[in-house]
């Protein structure tokens, strides 16, 4: 294929998402009001023009001894996600949440892949390809731009109050659908406290990690604890998990309301240290 051909294929893909997006190309279009749309399209617009040219970087040619060549390559594509995070939108419903999601000018905006309901509606706000602004300043392992390789998603819960089965149905569906198509590991799968310990604490204790674990989206502790190793160092197990140091009695309450859950004190007592070279063990592998 061209270099030209690919250009239109990355078009056409791009005017795909607006068509299905902004002219509804299926009967569950859910009609954004006027100024939404607006900004979508012309976010869109700003995307696009990137694609429309090969433009090589600008380069100070007198410094260079050699000759500079531009020979385009067609051997890419959009990058695919390695994470996907887990939310809660800790407001009083879905519609209220739909419309901070999709606000194009609240202070500080925000966004996310997608967003459940209580019932189970599922909503998708930005495409899987694109970059939505949900994990905010984050990390996880050496990943620093979360956002850059992540899908986020929202659940409809005030943090205050169990996820009801419907909406835990439903997340499990999206999520089987989403690790077959990126091809996601068992790990890939995190909350948003997890990622931002020191800023966030989503998704609550009442978050059913197990009940993912069980169906291969993230992981969960063992039936059956053992003490560590005399030489066990649990901050070095933090780390290796994914958790960002900088704040170590943050990281320990995030991995505490994964992980633990009965308890989220600023304590790493007996269990929690079994707990966390249960967990270690699992990422080692």
């Amino acid at each position: 294929m061209t270099l030209q051909g690919v250009k239109k294929l990355i078009i056409l893909y791009l005017w795909m998402g607006l068509a299905c997006l902004i002219i509804s190309c299926n009967p569950h279009f859910y009609r954004l009001n006027q100024a939404t749309r607006a900004a979508y399209r012309q976010q869109l617009k700003q995307m696009r023009k990137a694609y429309r040219h090969f433009v090589p970087v600008q380069l100070p040619m007198d410094s260079l001894q050699q000759a500079f060549w531009i020979a385009p390559s067609p051997n890419f594509n959009i990058r695919y996600p390695d994470l996907v995070i887990i939310h809660q939108t800790e407001e009083q419903s879905c519609a209220q949440s739909l419309s901070t999601l999709t606000n194009p000018h609240r202070a500080g905006r925000v966004s996310s892949h997608y967003l459940i309901c209580k019932d189970g509606t599922i909503f998708q706000l930005v495409p899987d390809v694109y970059r939505a602004w949900q994990a905010g300043v984050s990390r996880w392992g050496p990943i620093r731009d979360v956002n850059s390789v992540s899908i986020g998603i929202e659940l409809d819960n005030t943090g205050r109050e169990p996820f009801p089965e419907t909406q835990i149905h439903s997340l499990l569906v999206l999520l089987h659908v989403l690790q077959q198509r990126y091809r996601l590991d068992t790990a890939s799968f995190v909350g948003h406290a997890d990622i931002a310990p020191t800023r966030k604490q989503d998704p609550s204790v009442y978050f059913p990690w197990n009940e993912l674990a069980a169906h291969g989206f993230g992981f969960w502790r063992d039936s059956v604890l053992v003490d560590p190793p005399a030489d066990f160092h649990p901050w070095d197990a933090l780390r290796i998990i994914g958790y960002d140091l900088s704040d170590t009695t943050a990281a320990l309450v995030a991995f505490k309301r994964h992980f633990v859950q009965t308890d989220i004190t600023p304590v790493m007592d007996s269990l929690s240290l079994k707990i966390l070279y249960d967990v270690y063990q699992k990422y080692r592998r």
